[in-house]
């Protein structure tokens, strides 16, 4: 791999990101704030840049510093990352925060081993922030520097079972500028060497690349064989008010979406979704009541498939013991609810 010719490519290309040190600057010695670098990359996990950039800026507007993340509230925390998914994450940044602000006085350590040890960060956020805050010469390896290089290389196998290679091969291309080249790579696959119809042309490393000179660029990381992802099914129990209130509690706070917002709802079963359709004497309600069928909101999950059957109570008055609160429609947004359960009550509130 030619890292000075993306590098080169890098300094005329480098996408404009919020979090971002410009190439120039970077070259003159300006290093990127941790704090940014690290709120970024978290946010980042398994989501896109374009899905990003609204938290990101709204979380440091709130939290411009890491000692004011770490002594937010966790439930402020889970209400503003509502509707980003994977919901431990936040978790997981407000643990992070404190420890960096208790124990390292607001200083986040500079170098990849002692990153990891922290909460939320595993090898390639450590290694990531190690390199674009610290110009520390490690690999860092995202789901795009693990296509430009399977593609570059044109490997016989999925990614998956390549993990180690290609690790091995970006670290022995780590160059001086290791902060630039790390985005440099990121860059590349989310620009150029896409997932379909990759722009070759364009490409600084197309002289060499492999998947290029095979004459199917495309056909490069192979595909590994699909499996079928599981189905589950259960019950969702949207309960208003008169006034138009919904009722909604917290989840536990271990598992999915743990201490999220939610609706009442029945334990999520593996069956197929074919048996959503289910008689109102069959369910078991959380109040008494004349609930009516909404229909069913399916949410896909990275491992499996939910079809959640909506049932809505209106016009409720009566006393209850279950835990939780009532807010009014209008401050939904304002909750930490996950966009599973905004689409449960969208769904009932709608019919």
């Amino acid at each position: 791999m030619d890292a000075a010719a993306l590098l080169h490519w890098y300094d005329k290309n480098a996408r404009d990101l919020p979090w971002r040190v410009r190439p120039e600057d970077a070259v003159c010695g300006t290093l990127a704030d941790p704090y940014r670098v690290w709120l970024s990359e978290i946010m980042l996990q398994q989501t896109t840049v374009a899905t990003v950039k609204d938290y990101y800026m709204r979380f440091l507007s709130r939290w411009p510093h890491v000692h004011d993340l770490a002594g937010a509230p966790l439930e402020e925390i889970l209400k503003a990352w509502a509707g980003l998914g994977y919901y431990a994450r936040a978790t997981n940044l407000h643990a992070c925060a404190r420890i960096v602000s208790e124990q390292f006085a607001g200083e986040f350590p500079t170098d990849a081993a002692r990153l990891q040890k922290l909460p939320g960060i595993g090898p390639y956020t450590s290694a990531a922030i190690a390199a674009i805050c610290f110009n520390q010469k490690i690999g860092v390896v995202d789901g795009n520097v693990e296509r430009v290089s399977a593609r570059f290389l044109a490997l016989q196998k999925p990614i998956g079972q390549a993990k180690n290679e290609i690790r091995q091969f970006v670290q022995i291309h780590v160059p001086d500028r290791a902060g630039d080249f790390a985005q440099a790579m990121m860059d590349l696959g989310a620009t150029i060497c896409i997932p379909a119809n990759p722009r070759c042309a364009q490409c600084p490393l197309n002289r060499k690349c492999a998947g290029l000179a095979s004459g199917n660029p495309g056909g490069f990381p192979i595909k590994p064989a699909k499996k079928k992802r599981p189905e589950r099914h259960g019950h969702a129990f949207v309960i208003q008010r008169q006034n138009g209130e919904v009722f909604l509690q917290k989840r536990a706070a271990g598992g999915l979406l743990a201490n999220m917002s939610e609706v009442p709802n029945s334990p999520w079963q593996d069956m197929p979704a074919k048996a959503s359709r289910t008689k109102a004497n069959s369910v078991n309600f959380p109040l008494a009541g004349n609930w009516k069928s909404a229909g069913t909101v399916v949410h896909v999950f990275t491992h499996f498939r939910l079809e959640l059957e909506v049932w809505h109570l209106e016009g409720f008055e009566g006393r209850h013991d279950l835990e939780g609160w009532w807010v009014g429609c209008e401050c939904l947004e304002d909750e930490a609810l996950p966009t599973l359960f905004k689409k449960v009550v969208e769904k009932a509130i709608a019919v």
